[in-house]
């Protein structure tokens, strides 16, 4: 019988079950490609772990795998071999225990105990031994001196320097500098934002609930630039009867905005009520035009080419004017003539890297280079189905700017469309926005705005289109 099997001793000994939880969604992650923030919650809820054990599970799984670019180059070093030669399901332990020890206030003798632990119960005390020395080697120096080690030279390479003690490829720290114009500071700025574990952010059904209500029953506070968005402090949003009853959501200030600009963008004629969501799953932002449409007494059509997603469209909108069609949003055979589209783009994502940890990790420049197209097709069909005059609002939760100006300056210059400063559809009286540039489109930071980098930009149709 194999080690694994036989070593009872070990096997016995109780293993802690907020690290067991914290490494099976790890592991769900390398093997499966899973994502753990769908994951993590559900395990949660069926583990009946709640309160600080909650919040650590958390904190471990997320911190780790966001992480995880620099937890490796860290390993490597004080194992003396390349993760890639090391076993997979060690180095997801690992990897657990080296973010305990580097990133967290957890005592060194007890992320590596509970470390050992780990691989012991399955592994037996050979791979234990491996794990033990490799994290005892790490505990010996703090975050920074490592860094200081292994990053490049501040001087020499600012960006690799950066990129790697913030845990970023250096690629999309390369992206977020071109979008930042360069500035150094700027960049060194944004990357720790986005390394930083985000606040949840609640949206208040206009119509349903107030913000100052939701701040209320939810214990969060009021959001700075949305006047539907709530702060939560922590814990889990779906646990909230507000939320299970539909009268609140689960969405980021950034997004809330960019429905906002949609609902608020001026026309060049009456508004007849006709607002359509060209990519509308999996319903976060078609929730919230579709309550927005009822107050002003519009209808919106909602365009999805998953039938999976368009389901969830239907019940995050009903009994709300809302119609939702499965199609492909490059041709989806509707009656062109809209006030108002929307065109919430398929992108990479590097915008929301820290909601989504182990999606840095995951992505590649060929990624963006992929979509572009996709881009540019349903930006000159939104402009094509919108009327004379009529708005359209394309976003992306990408501060890349082939993804966003580059995207956008290309349909214009083909088609004939005209930019309008969106600056203005984003921002309500009382709240204090932070600046937004020269606009003409808008491009939100979390560490300016504490948003998602979301991009959006206000096109008019002019009468005839090119």
């Amino acid at each position: 019988m194999n080690d694994r099997r036989s070593n009872r001793k070990f096997r016995d000994k109780p293993i802690d079950q907020v690290r067991t939880t914290a490494l099976e969604v790890l592991r769900a992650v390398r093997e499966r490609d899973a994502y753990a923030n769908l994951l993590l919650p559900s395990l949660l809820r069926e583990r009946r772990l709640g309160g600080r054990d909650a919040a650590l599970a958390t904190e471990l799984t997320y911190g780790t795998a966001r992480a995880q670019g620099l937890l490796d180059a860290v390993i490597t070093d004080a194992a003396g071999r390349p993760v890639g030669e090391i076993d997979p399901r060690l180095l997801d332990v690992l990897r657990l225990g080296a973010y305990q020890l580097l990133r967290t206030r957890i005592e060194p003798h007890a992320a590596v105990s509970t470390s050992v632990d780990l691989v012991r119960a399955e592994d037996g005390q050979g791979p234990a031994g491996f794990v033990n020395a490799v994290l005892r080697k790490i505990s010996q120096r703090d975050e920074q001196l490592w860094i200081d080690d292994l990053a490049p030279s501040i001087v020499d390479d600012p960006i690799g320097h950066l990129a790697f003690s913030y845990a970023h490829p250096r690629w999309i720290a390369e992206v977020f500098a071109e979008a930042l114009g360069g500035s150094v500071g700027s960049l060194q700025a944004a990357l720790a934002a986005d390394d930083a574990r985000p606040p949840v952010h609640l949206v208040a059904r206009p119509g349903q609930i107030s913000a100052a209500e939701l701040a209320l029953v939810s214990g969060g506070t009021e959001g700075r630039l949305s006047p539907y968005c709530v702060y939560l402090p922590g814990g889990d949003p779906g646990r909230l009867e507000v939320v299970r009853e539909g009268l609140a959501g689960v969405q980021d200030e950034g997004s809330q905005l960019v429905a906002l600009a949609l609902a608020r963008a001026t026309l060049d004629g009456p508004d007849e009520g006709r607002w359509l969501d060209l990519c509308a799953g999996p319903g976060g932002k078609a929730a919230l035009l579709g309550s927005l449409a009822e107050i002003a007494g519009a209808h919106l059509d909602a365009v999805e080419i998953s039938e999976h997603r368009a389901d969830l469209i239907r019940s995050v909108t009903a009994d709300l004017p809302v119609e939702v069609y499965v199609a492909d949003g490059r041709d989806p055979g509707l009656a062109p003539g809209y006030d108002r589209v929307l065109v919430d783009a398929p992108c990479s994502g590097l915008g929301s890297l820290r909601r989504r940890p182990e999606a840095r990790w995951r992505r590649r420049p060929s990624d963006v280079d992929e979509l572009l197209p996709l881009q540019r097709d349903l930006l000159t069909s939104a402009l094509a189905l919108v009327r004379p005059g009529g708005a359209v609002v394309y976003s992306t939760c990408s501060p890349h700017p082939a993804e966003t100006t580059g995207v956008v300056e290309a349909v214009c210059a083909a088609t004939g469309a005209e930019f309008v400063d969106a600056r203005g559809f984003v921002q309500t009286e009382g709240l204090d926005f932070p600046a937004l540039g020269p606009g003409p489109h808008v491009q939100l930071w979390p560490h300016l705005h504490g948003t998602d980098a979301m991009f959006l930009a206000v096109l008019r149709r002019p009468a005839q289109l090119s």
